[in-house]
């Protein structure tokens, strides 16, 4: 099977095309999203084209150490956006370097160790931006829903402080629905799978070439990977973060109250 994936110029310029229709509906629809639409857009081409000939350079190498710099950088870049989404949790950077670190040594020690895949930078730093980009979202979604919940159950939380409860008592549930959050978008897309999506990665392989039965067992993997990551990611930092809303006299003080 021969399979041409090569874009010609031309083809990419018109496909530019398709970016005025979003533009055209934030406009009709007065969204006001022309703008962080164009510039999101403009960086996102710029990044990729640098990390494009960064990765080329880092495979060519081939260095231990580079590639684990590669792989820092990944994780730091995922932190720095994950502290963005969290609205103003103290600390919430270094929860987020702390809980992608974690979540993704272990994911992907795991997946070296069991040989699924080699500790070769054109396998290692692709696997490791897909569990720090899935663990980043899930730790945004869990920064939000503990600003989300802590808001609306002030005063619940408040009247069980008053009464002598302890912070972890105080906050009932309020971590482990957090947690829910995190997880749960993961969970959805991955019960669709099959379904309503095709796995990007199982579909490359087999446009590359590669016999259905192997793609289908990496696809699998990822899958398995995918779950790890994000619970981890999403019990870390919801119990980590569930802390900076008190403080040492155990008050509870919410960020936009600082």
């Amino acid at each position: 099977m021969s399979t041409n994936i090569d874009v010609s110029n031309l083809s990419l310029v018109l496909s530019f095309g398709l970016v005025f229709i979003s533009l055209a509906i934030s406009y009709q629809q007065k969204l006001n999203l022309e703008k962080e639409t164009i510039i999101s857009v403009a960086r996102s081409i710029i990044q990729l084209i640098i990390v494009g000939f960064l990765l080329k350079f880092v495979f060519q190498v081939d260095n231990v150490w580079l590639t684990l710099l590669m792989s820092a950088v990944i994780i730091f870049n995922a932190a720095r956006n994950a502290k963005y989404r969290s609205q103003g949790i103290p600390g919430a950077f270094q929860i987020a370097a702390v809980g992608l670190t974690i979540s993704t040594v272990i994911t992907v020690g795991i997946l070296v160790m069991t040989k699924v895949i080699e500790f070769e930078p054109y396998q290692l730093i692709p696997v490791t931006g897909m569990v720090a980009g899935n663990s980043m979202t899930a730790m945004g979604l869990v920064f939000r829903n503990l600003n989300q919940q802590f808001n609306d159950q002030q005063t619940i939380v408040q009247e069980r402080l008053a009464l002598g409860a302890t912070p972890k008592l105080a906050t009932g549930s309020i971590a482990k629905e957090a947690i829910r959050t995190g997880m749960q978008p993961t969970i959805d897309s991955v019960r669709t799978y099959g379904l309503v999506s095709l796995p990007g990665m199982m579909t490359g392989l087999i446009m590359a070439g590669v016999d259905p039965i192997h793609a289908i067992k990496y696809q699998i993997v990822v899958v398995f990977m995918l779950l790890s990551a994000t619970g981890i990611a999403s019990v870390y930092a919801s119990y980590l973060a569930t802390r900076k809303f008190y403080n040492q006299h155990w008050q509870l003080v919410l960020p936009n109250q600082k």
